[in-house]
């Protein structure tokens, strides 16, 4: 049975060199820079260990796929991965490509069907970027006197997957890494309370760190359907603040920048530009984008297939100074 480790066929090779190419505007991990993203990685769970899943295979995700997923994680320092799954295999077997010097740190799997089984993790290069001390989920109080608290109870139903905050330090600097998966529901109106009540938690939460010159980024699949519209005032109603240039990157395999009023804005990563009156992010932001895979690698494939070996999403990733 082939390992991720082993040397690739040619099939491989090819892709990972039109990858190259496909992430050319990602620019490199330097001295002075950091580089963050967040992925959908649509249910990263199991792998098939074969370089080339066939029909009949369970999942279609192979080690061809796991290469190419490597490729993409391993261009930043921390990332962001919404839908791991229980069964860790995939992740298992990207982190053995990647290599000893990467770490992840993880949420237990979300019960229940609305929960679909998933985990919350950041996948990380310890020569780049270090744990400092903090790994939480954002839990909202019921008391109803309590301003987070919108209403009572409501909350225990809407944070299907609760928020996961992880902080790190790099250069100096320290940051606190919000990652989320917002509940999809029945309806567009079913998102509101709980992009509302996340926006009104983090605001809260920056006013207590503002003191310690700390950075609160907020990134993952918030299920925004477009700019502006109800959904996207909920998550910017306390002052979140998407990041400058991701206007027109496209979040998944079905967005179309020539149809633009049918682009949706389902991934975000966000932060307070000031707090108290004052700048609040004391890192400098340099450039975002990000990462068109469709149409540079697996070909053969058409767009459900593509889905499910690499992603229905798009990473999206944020350069800083520090």
């Amino acid at each position: 049975m082939p390992e991720i480790t082993d040397p690739p066929p040619q099939a491989v090779l090819d892709d990972v060199a039109a990858l190259g190419g496909a992430m050319a505007h990602v620019p490199p991990k330097a001295a002075g820079n950091l580089m963050i993203a967040t992925w959908n990685i649509r249910a990263f769970g199991d792998l098939t260990s074969k370089w080339a899943s066939a029909d009949g295979d369970s999942p279609r995700r192979d080690l061809h796929a796991g290469v190419l997923i490597a490729e993409i994680l391993s261009r930043f320092d921390v990332i962001a991965v919404q839908e791991v799954k229980a069964n860790l295999r995939a992740l298992r077997h990207v982190l053995k490509k990647m290599g000893p010097r990467w770490g992840f740190i993880m949420t237990d799997v979300t019960r229940g069907d609305p929960g679909n089984g998933e985990r919350l993790a950041f996948i990380f290069d310890t020569d780049r970027v270090k744990l400092s001390g903090l790994a939480c989920e954002l839990v909202v109080p019921e008391d109803l006197d309590d301003p987070l608290a919108d209403p009572v109870n409501a909350f225990q139903r809407q944070f299907v997957r609760t928020p996961y905050a992880v902080s790190f330090q790099a250069g100096g600097k320290t940051f606190v890494l919000v990652t989320l998966h917002v509940n999809y529901g029945a309806k567009p109106d079913d998102r509101v309370g709980e992009l509302r009540g996340i926006a009104k938690w983090l605001r809260n939460w920056a006013e207590q760190m503002d003191d310690y010159g700390q950075n609160l980024i907020c990134m993952g699949d918030f299920n925004i359907d477009r700019q502006d519209d109800p959904l996207w005032q909920a998550f910017t109603s306390t002052g979140l603040t998407p990041a400058p240039g991701l206007d027109w990157v496209p979040r998944t395999l079905s967005s179309s920048l020539d149809k633009p009023n049918q682009k949706s804005f389902f991934d975000q990563i966000a932060w307070f530009e000031t707090v108290k009156g004052k700048r609040y992010l004391t890192m400098d932001f340099r450039k975002a984008g990000g990462i068109n895979f469709q149409g540079a690698v697996l070909k053969h494939l058409d767009r459900t297939q593509l889905s499910w070996r690499m992603s229905d999403h798009y990473p999206l990733w944020v350069e800083f100074g520090i």
